[in-house]
């Protein structure tokens, strides 16, 4: 693999840092800054949803310029927003470099995707983008430790300075790096916007959504599962959780190297193999033996859906690449939101601490229906342009 495949991995770790490092700091932000704790969850939240936000609007804005320059520019922005956050003096001045660094994340990944996909040959494209977002997932695993560890050693301030640290590295090593792309066509927000005029770019949307829907609608409420129906202690649960991070890594190159074999056929299969994981762990997360496994194959079948769902929009926008991939990245979070606030639902029914599992394998199961579809779709569509051809070529020859 290239070596400017590692500096995109950097800047996906730092991202991922930026994400998740800040939820073991809440208490410390929150006392500092004099703030309730439901106010300081803005900086969660309010970041998630200046993901999806940047991943559209910016992407489109920064879509028809050269893509080397375009990431440079996007660290610049992530230095930027950390640096606003560890030197900010109220939280209103907090929240504003969370919503800054998170209008980059959303467009690193959909631009940093396609420059990925583009270093590699065609066989290889699916594991160049899950090399890339192997730092993110790294960040799943590392990020909450780290920056809690390092934010109550030396003040929470210090994860944020860090973060910058690594932030001026990861643009130092692009600007080095990772080669100046070949020029590539200009288009028109018109002609970016026309991707959506595509039945299966909406189709792959909706199967990322879904996806990720199911995954996260049972990992959202995943410590009371493991507290009230497992039986851990509240203590483990932050270990227990690597082992999802760790599953999630394994999964995330795993995938990549199914689908560069195999998109759709890989998709189906792991998606169904998520719901059936997600079923065993509702029948029985009373067995902390059992659990533990679990949880662990939940975050490796869960996350090797990502390189293949990203190399699937692109491939049927493959003239607005940039444009599909944000598309998909803007897929992912919603599809968060929406699994999250489906197992509430299930919650608040009362259905018990094991509903949000089921909420999860039932979204999937559509999501599966929809990629099934969608594929059946797509192979009838080109059999028909293969038939129309060879009319035509018959025809000519005649």
């Amino acid at each position: 693999m290239p070596i400017g495949l590692l500096a995109l991995a950097l800047g996906g770790f730092g991202i991922g840092l930026t994400e998740f490092g800040i939820v073991g700091l809440l208490p410390q932000v929150a006392a500092d800054f004099g703030v309730t704790e439901p106010v300081a969850g803005y900086l969660v939240s309010g970041y998630a949803l200046s993901v999806a936000v940047g991943a559209i609007a910016l992407t489109l804005a920064i879509t028809r310029f050269d893509r080397k320059k375009v990431l440079l520019g996007l660290m610049v922005l992530f230095i930027a927003g950390n640096l606003i956050s560890a030197v900010a003096p109220n939280y209103s001045v907090m929240l504003l470099g969370r919503i800054v660094a998170a209008l980059c994340h959303g467009a690193f990944f959909s631009v940093g995707a396609v420059v990925a996909a583009e270093m590699v040959p065609e066989n290889k494209k699916a594991s160049a983008i899950a090399l890339m977002f192997g730092g993110l997932t790294v960040a799943n695993v590392l990020g909450v430790p780290l920056g809690t560890l390092l934010g109550q050693q030396l003040g929470w301030r210090s994860t944020f300075w860090a973060i910058t640290v690594i932030g001026v590295i990861t643009m130092i090593g692009i600007w080095i790096l990772v080669p100046r792309p070949e020029a590539v066509a200009r288009t028109s927000v018109l002609g970016e916007l026309g991707v959506f005029r595509r039945p299966q770019v909406w189709v792959s949307a909706a199967i990322t959504v879904l996806s990720y829907g199911g995954m996260f609608g049972a990992f959202t409420y995943i410590a009371f599962t493991l507290t009230e129906v497992s039986g851990f202690a509240t203590s483990t649960v932050p270990w227990l959780l690597v082992l999802f991070g760790v599953g999630m890594f394994a999964g995330n190159f795993i995938g990549g190297k199914a689908a560069d074999r195999a998109l759709d056929k890989s998709l189906i299969v792991i998606l169904a193999l998520l719901t059936a994981v997600l079923v065993l762990f509702a029948l029985t997360a009373h067995s902390q033996v059992l659990t533990m496994i679990s949880l662990f194959l939940m975050g490796t079948v869960g996350l090797a859906t990502a390189p293949g769902l990203q190399l699937r929009i692109m491939r049927y926008a493959d003239d607005a690449p940039t444009m599909a991939s944000g598309t998909n990245i803007a897929a992912f979070n919603i599809g968060n939101a929406l699994g999250a606030w489906l197992g509430g639902l299930a919650l608040a029914a009362g259905l018990g601490f094991v509903s949000p599992l089921w909420v999860g394998a039932a979204v999937n199961v559509v999501g599966l229906a929809v990629l099934a579809a969608g594929t059946a779709a797509a192979r009838k569509h080109r059999d028909r342009v293969s038939g129309t051809s060879q009319k035509s070529s018959e025809a000519v020859t005649s």
